[in-house]
């Protein structure tokens, strides 16, 4: 079975359903691209094109990945890098072996459940935290890159780093989205190694198109190039950071140089359900994004989606409701798997979904949203709401042999920690734990502790066939946003046979388990009225997401990077 991109049932398409296929974001809609062996999708043009090179050099999807990582992390810093992590699947074309990769960052062995609160008990303010050491978790994207390019890697690792190499030396243009993070990000210029980067002696960011070149990095790179990530986990690079950690004037941190050197990516099995007729895969904890994305979809397996509107109050309000029931459950129950048990099992058992699925009605919302009862799974309390920043990028490969790659990268917040060193930023990835580690007098299941992986909701993704044959390769940035972000994109692609432009480009809509969030300046806006009618508490937000999405047809790879950012797809 293979699908194709037209329609497999007529859709009435009114007006409403016109004006959100065809003008879906602010920026101009762009149309997919089609290519017939080899696709990257990236945030960056420079960093996707960095991925093509080294697969024209013979490299697979693997060391596409690696390249455009790096890459990534001088042209995009704001979002991922080497000072972060992020979670990988990888798909064996020959094989046809899915595997998952944890590459997130870990808390130091001194940190505490308590760090992120006052004397007092209270907690800091989201920024009050960020700002500094103390939010900044042991990197995990270097080991775990390494570790995946050594098991099915083709081209030597240092080949892999010297795109990345020679832009930093040579320099970069300043983009207009990377200008406009700096204009608007109060923060960083306060941080002086940053700030003698990014910015003009007189506070103001470089403008746009200014050549920026970045030669502690290409230093960097080169030390990893030749010695791997023993490079930046021990000797110099590692007691940079923790000097820059330690001794941060704001919120000075707890890492080590013994933190850094233990620190191992872990190999997680990858959780897939099915739905409807293809089997959907995503990241296991400690991501919440897999479990959460599976959820959400098999909430709604028991409606016709592929009957309804895109975009109309009718698919919103459903969607909407799925996602309120996931995040209910992925609030109360998960958390990092070592430390936490996580019933991954109970949480996509066909009989619990099923019963959870009877608590949507079509026609109102049903508000707050309680966590279902897992027998196995007693005495953690549901954190208090806490701000979680639209950041990270996202990269879908799938290269001529049909292996492929979807990989979520980040450093958090837009700059992460707001700290600098030897080229790269870190990141602030502690601040995704819970603030509060108790609540009602039972521990929060993402507490701060010592080693442990703070909870994430990144969703990189991949669709099968119901012949194991991979149909679909996607993912996103967003913060918690990712999630809906992506079972927006599955639904349009697989229920509303969108192509990947259209479904990566359609408005993005959410509800977390509190307000049904709208983005403002698109069509949705006009759906607001029918959805408060139905109990909806709705709120209009920017929803600056970055998806890409390969889909794989008869035609070729057909790709998608989202309008709303630089990203681009590109192939042969």
């Amino acid at each position: 079975m293979s699908l194709t991109i037209v329609a497999h049932r007529p859709i009435a398409c009114l007006g409403l359903c016109l004006a959100l296929l065809l003008a879906p974001v602010a920026a101009a809609a762009k149309s997919p691209v089609t290519v017939q062996h080899e696709m990257v999708v990236a945030a960056n043009p420079l960093a996707a094109q960095a991925g093509l090179d080294i697969l024209h050099a013979g490299g697979n999807a693997i060391d596409a990945a690696v390249a455009v990582q790096m890459v990534l992390n001088l042209v995009e810093p704001q979002s991922s890098g080497i000072g972060g992590g992020g979670y990988l699947l990888y798909f064996d074309g020959k094989t046809r072996k899915l595997q998952a990769f944890d590459g997130r960052e870990t808390a130091p062995a001194a940190a505490t459940p308590d760090m992120f609160q006052h004397a007092d008990g209270k907690p800091m303010g989201f920024y009050e935290a960020v700002v500094g050491g103390l939010s900044v978790g042991v990197p995990g994207d270097l080991r775990m890159l390494e570790a995946v390019q050594h098991a099915h890697g083709r081209l030597p690792w240092a080949r892999l780093l010297q795109p990345a190499i020679d832009l930093a030396d040579q320099g970069f243009a300043i983009s207009a989205r990377l200008h406009e993070e700096l204009a608007d990000d109060e923060y960083l210029p306060k941080q002086a190694v940053a700030a003698a980067y990014f910015y003009e002696a007189n506070g103001s960011p470089k403008p746009v198109g200014t050549l920026l070149r970045n030669p502690l990095l290409a230093d960097t790179l080169r030390a990893v190039a030749r010695d791997g990530a023993d490079a930046f986990y021990k000797g110099k690079i590692a007691n940079d950071i923790v000097a820059t950690v330690q001794g941060s004037s704001l919120q000075p941190g707890r890492m080590t140089a013994a933190d850094l050197a233990e620190y191992v990516a872990k190999e997680r099995d990858p959780v897939c359900a099915p739905y409807r007729r293809w089997r959907i895969c995503g990241m296991s904890p400690s991501s919440s994004g897999g479990i959460a994305v599976l959820q959400t979809l098999k909430l709604l397996e028991r409606f016709d989606m592929a009957a309804m509107v895109p975009g109309s109050a009718e698919a919103v309000h459903l969607i909407a409701e799925a996602g309120r029931l996931a995040f209910a459950d992925r609030d109360r129950y998960v958390a990092d798997p070592d430390v936490v048990p996580v019933p991954i099992t109970d949480m996509l058992a066909e009989p619990y979904l099923h019963d959870r699925s009877s608590l949507i009605a079509p026609d109102h919302d049903l508000g707050k949203a309680a966590p279902g009862t897992l027998k196995q799974q007693t005495g953690w309390a549901s954190p208090l709401p806490q701000f979680e920043p639209l950041s990270t990028s996202h990269m879908s490969i799938v290269d001529a042999d049909g292996n492929a790659v979807s990989f979520t990268t980040s450093i958090e917040n837009a700059f992460g920690s707001r700290l600098m060193v030897d080229g790269f930023l870190l990141n602030n990835q502690l601040t995704d734990f819970a603030f509060i580690p108790e609540r009602d007098g039972q521990p929060v299941a993402n507490r701060v502790g010592p080693g442990k992986r703070p909870r994430s909701s990144m969703s990189p993704t991949m669709v099968f066939d119901a012949d194991g044959r991979l149909l679909l390769v996607t993912g996103s940035p967003g913060g918690a946003m990712i999630i809906p972000f992506v079972a927006k994109t599955l639904i349009a692609i697989l229920d509303w046979n969108l192509d990947p432009q259209a479904a990566v480009d359609l408005p993005n809509f959410a509800n977390r388990n509190g307000a049904t969030e709208l983005e403002q300046g698109t069509a949705l806006e006009t759906i607001a009225p029918a959805l408060r009618a139905m109990g909806h508490d709705v709120k209009l937000e920017d929803m600056n997401s970055g998806l890409g999405a390969i889909l794989i047809t008869p035609a070729g790879l057909v790709g998608g990077a989202d309008s709303r950012r630089e990203g681009v797809a590109v192939g042969d």
